[in-house]
C-alpha cells in the first residue's frame, strides 16, 4: 500500500477505548476547584459508598489503579494471614501482566492456569493440578467484561483453605448468577484507567465485606499509617484526650506501605461516571451485539465472544480469535484502516516471564493459541452504529466475503 492510500485509509479511526468529559463531569469538578480540597474528602467518599453499594460491598478503597488495588489485596492479605515470602498464587495464563506482576512484588511466587477456551477467565478443571502445600491464594480474573466461573473456584478454595482475590478491573459491574463481581472474594479489584469502563484518567477500587480488610487497604495505600489518621479529616470531631492520641499517633506507621492516593479530581470524575452507569452499560452491548450480528457467518474462521447463561457480560472490550491462523494478516489489515487492535493479554511468553519462568506455552495450550491468534477491539460508548457497521466491513472485506 502507497503512503497516500495509507494515510486515506486510516482516515477513520476507531479506539479501543476513549473518554469525554460530560457536563456532570465539568459540574463536579468545578465543585472541587470552588471547595479547595484536592485531598481525600467528600467527593472520594461518596464515589466509595456508591461504588461499594453498587456490587454488593460495605467497603471501597480508591487508589491510584487498579494495579495497586490488586497489589494492596495481596500485601493485606498476606500480612492479616501471615503468609510467607515464596508462598504460592495461582493466577490465570491469559491476563494483564499486572495480575502477575503484584504477586512477586510482594515476594510470593505466581503458579499459572490455563484458561477456558470459550470465556479466556481461568479453567476451574485445571486448579487442583496446581495446588502445592505453598498455595494461599487464587486470583481469577474476569476478563474483558465477562465473569469467571465462580462458584467452583470458590468451592476449591473452601475446601482448601485459600483466599480468593477477584480481578475485576475488566468487569465493573457484572454479575455472575445474580452476585456482583467484587464480591464474592475476599477482595475486589477494579480499574479506572483510560479505556475502561469508567475512566477516571487514573485510579481502581478494592471492595470487600470485611471491616478489618478495609482499615488494612486504606492504612497500605496510605504509607501503612496507623488507621487512627488516614484522612486530614479524622481529628475534626475530636477534642481533649482523644485528639491528644490522635495527634501523637499522626505519623506512626504500622505497615511496609506505598503512597496510592488519589485525589478529589479523579473522584469527581468518576463519580459523575458511576452516576451514568446504565446508558454506558447499554451502549457497550449494543455495539457488541452489532458486532456479533454482522460477524455471525464467519464463525468458521473466527470465534466470537461467548456468554454463559449464567453470566451477565458488560463487553469493556471485544475479542475475536483465528481459528487456526495467525492473526497478524488481519490486525495488519485493520490497523492500516483505522481500527485499532490490541493483543488478547499476553503473559506467559512476555519477555520478563520467559526469563523468570522459562518457555511455559507448551505447558498453556490455550494460552498459546490466544497469543498467536487472538485480538480484540473497542465497543465502548463513543462509538457508533456507523463505526461498528465500518468495523464488520473491514473484518468482512479481508475474508473475502463482501457486506452481509
Amino acid at each position: 500500500m502507497t503512503r497516500t492510500l495509507r494515510r486515506k485509509a486510516r482516515r477513520r479511526e476507531i479506539g479501543v477505548g476513549d473518554f469525554r468529559f460530560g457536563p456532570k463531569e465539568k459540574r463536579y469538578l468545578s465543585q472541587v476547584i470552588a471547595s479547595n480540597r484536592i485531598s481525600y474528602g467528600p467527593f472520594s467518599r461518596r464515589f466509595e459508598d456508591s461504588f461499594a453499594k453498587a456490587h454488593s460491598c460495605s467497603h471501597a478503597v480508591f487508589c491510584n489503579s487498579g494495579t495497586s488495588a490488586l497489589h494492596i489485596a495481596l500485601a493485606a492479605l498476606k500480612e492479616s494471614r501471615g503468609w510467607s515470602d515464596d508462598d504460592e498464587v495461582l493466577v490465570p495464563s491469559v491476563t494483564f501482566v499486572a495480575t502477575a506482576n503484584i504477586v512477586h512484588h510482594n515476594r510470593m511466587l505466581p503458579v499459572f492456569v490455563d484458561v477456558d477456551p470459550r470465556t479466556y477467565t481461568l479453567d476451574p478443571a485445571l486448579i487442583e493440578a496446581k495446588l502445592t502445600r505453598r498455595t494461599r491464594a487464587i486470583i481469577p480474573v474476569h476478563l474483558m467484561g465477562l465473569p469467571a466461573d465462580m462458584d467452583p473456584i470458590l468451592a476449591i478454595a473452601k475446601a482448601k483453605g485459600l483466599e480468593i482475590i477477584e480481578d475485576a478491573c475488566e468487569a465493573p459491574f457484572a454479575s455472575y448468577r445474580g452476585r456482583k463481581v467484587g464480591s464474592l472474594g475476599a477482595i475486589g479489584c477494579f480499574s479506572t484507567y483510560v479505556a475502561h469502563f469508567i475512566v477516571t484518567g487514573v485510579g481502581g477500587l478494592a471492595t470487600t465485606n470485611d471491616p478489618d480488610l478495609a482499615v488494612r487497604l486504606r492504612s497500605l495505600m496510605n504509607h501503612g499509617r496507623d488507621s487512627i489518621y488516614l484522612s486530614i479529616d479524622d481529628d475534626d470531631a475530636s477534642s481533649g484526650r482523644e485528639l491528644h492520641e490522635i495527634v501523637a499517633k499522626r505519623f506512626r506507621f504500622v505497615s511496609m506501605g506505598h503512597s496510592f492516593r488519589c485525589t478529589e479530581f479523579e473522584a469527581a470524575v468518576g463519580l459523575a461516571q458511576l452516576e451514568q452507569t446504565r446508558p454506558i452499560l447499554e451502549a457497550r452491548r449494543r455495539n457488541a451485539r452489532q458486532l456479533s450480528e454482522g460477524l455471525a457467518d464467519l464463525q468458521d474462521v473466527l470465534q466470537l465472544p461467548y456468554q454463559p447463561t449464567d453470566r451477565e457480560h458488560v463487553y469493556m472490550l471485544y475479542p475475536l480469535i483465528l481459528r487456526g491462523a495467525d492473526k497478524r494478516p488481519l490486525v495488519n489489515h485493520l490497523e492500516d484502516r483505522g481500527i485499532e487492535t490490541r493483543d488478547i493479554m499476553p503473559l506467559i511468553n512476555q519477555p520478563v516471564y520467559r526469563r523468570l519462568h522459562g518457555d511455559l506455552e507448551p505447558s498453556y495450550p490455550v494460552a498459546r493459541w490466544m497469543n498467536r491468534c487472538g485480538f480484540y477491539l473497542g465497543c465502548h460508548q463513543y462509538l457508533t452504529a456507523p463505526d461498528m457497521a465500518y468495523v464488520v466491513e473491514q473484518i468482512r472485506g479481508f475474508f473475502g466475503r463482501g457486506r452481509r
